[in-house]
């Protein structure tokens, strides 16, 4: 759809409630709308699936949140201006989803996958109290991203890494489990024997947690 800010698919609750949660998919460098949604009607039926696309344009019908680059030496660099660029955008269309369908602004849950992941917990820090629960897959937390101090917040957070992840190495994600705890924050770490992908008992422990929290 692309009547807001930003495109993006949505599935609708089959299961009507007072207060509608909200389950906002975040795609990975390189990707589209298209991928994560692809997880929507296995989630939970009471809640507000969507499923939102970057705003970079790439070639071959793929979409990022900021640019990634080589030097010489093959070092990878993100683009930290246009990381917190994103996060603004990303804050601006889930203000528009809220009002658009409603949903209970006390029960939202961002998933990200890699670079969506990243931009999950640079959003949750740069504005915690507009979400309360991030799952963080395959991604690592980037300090660059951030406008201020990182602070102890109330959100809590599922991070999930592959262990032999070919594109983000799994000790850059067990350093946010570390990050998280030292500032008192609830988190739940787990690994899994894949690589830059989900395992499926990574999605069934996902969405145990969603479950437990709606």
């Amino acid at each position: 759809m692309t009547d807001l800010s930003l495109e993006y698919l949505v599935q609708e609750p089959s299961i009507k409630t007072d207060k509608t949660p909200l389950i906002l998919l975040i795609h990975g460098y390189g990707s589209n709308k298209e991928d994560l949604f692809s997880f929507a009607s296995e989630l939970p039926k009471q809640a507000l699936i969507v499923s939102v696309q970057a705003p970079i344009a790439l070639p071959f019908g793929g979409y990022a949140w900021y640019s990634i680059t080589f030097d010489a030496d093959e070092n990878k660099f993100s683009d930290p201006d246009e990381g917190k660029a994103s996060v603004q955008k990303l804050n601006i269309f889930l203000e528009e989803i809220i009002q658009k369908y409603k949903v209970d602004e006390n029960n939202i849950f961002l998933t990200g996958f890699s670079q969506g992941a990243i931009l999950s917990y640079a959003y949750s820090f740069t504005f915690p109290d507009k979400v309360q629960h991030v799952a963080a897959i395959s991604g690592y937390f980037n300090h660059d991203f951030l406008i201020e101090k990182p602070t102890k917040n109330k959100v809590d957070y599922f991070i999930s890494h592959g262990t032999v992840d070919q594109v983000i190495p799994v000790d850059w994600a067990r350093k946010a489990p570390e990050f998280l705890t030292s500032l008192g924050i609830d988190n739940t770490y787990k690994e899994y024997p894949v690589g830059h992908g989900i395992h499926p008992n990574n999605f069934y422990d996902f969405k145990d947690w969603i479950l437990k929290r709606m």
